[in-house]
């Protein structure tokens, strides 16, 4: 449980959550993502206040303007990779054909160029975190939160992962929300925030 937490992130930032287990870092992730409500206070994105809005809204604002990218890629395995970097876009009515220049450009950031038609389990796990954080970007999001990035990935893996992250933050000026366990992680960040007993320290 969240206990009075107050936070400002500001555009083109880079926030590692640090905490032990049960500290409530990914809750906090996952209410200003719009995943879970709050029972109480207020979230807000540009302005907008998250907090009340209707599913079907949230949904909508979540596909357009917020990308997430989870520990355990949550690719889906009959799809390929270009399918899958699509797939909010297509959720959200587009059609791929329309965002082509958009989806090569996200091969190339993440370097999976050669890789567009493999399906996941052609893939290794830093290939599928690839994936997962062209998918989270694709759409251009304002904000964009990645729980535990690194967490199913060896210490090599999840270094280059953060090497990509740093780099989209640094060169595109991408806003993201971290959580992880890992101290070498947290040193990509511009700012590490730690969350210790549902509060923030």
């Amino acid at each position: 449980m969240l206990k009075g937490v107050s936070l400002q992130v500001a555009k083109g930032e880079f926030v590692s959550i640090m905490g032990p287990s049960g500290s409530g870092k990914s809750t906090l992730l996952y209410i200003l993502g719009g995943l879970d409500t709050p029972t109480g206070g207020s979230v807000r994105l540009n302005g907008v206040e998250l907090s009340h809005m209707a599913d079907e809204n949230m949904s909508r604002l979540r596909r357009r303007k917020i990308g997430f990218v989870f520990q355990f890629y949550n690719l889906i395995p009959n799809l390929n990779v270009e399918e899958n970097i699509m797939l909010p876009l297509l959720l959200d009515g587009k059609r791929m054909k329309d965002y082509k220049k958009q989806l090569n450009q996200m091969l190339d950031i993440v370097g999976l160029s050669d890789r567009r038609r493999h399906t996941p389990r052609e893939l290794s796990g830093g290939q599928q975190q690839r994936v997962a954080i062209a998918r989270a970007l694709v759409a251009s999001p304002e904000i964009l939160f990645a729980d535990e990035p690194t967490g199913n990935l060896d210490s090599k893996t999840g270094a280059e992962i953060m090497r990509l992250l740093s780099e989209i933050n640094r060169e595109n000026g991408q806003t993201i929300m971290m959580v992880t366990h890992s101290q070498e992680a947290a040193q990509s960040s511009s700012r590490v925030i730690t969350v210790r007993d549902g509060l923030l320290e």
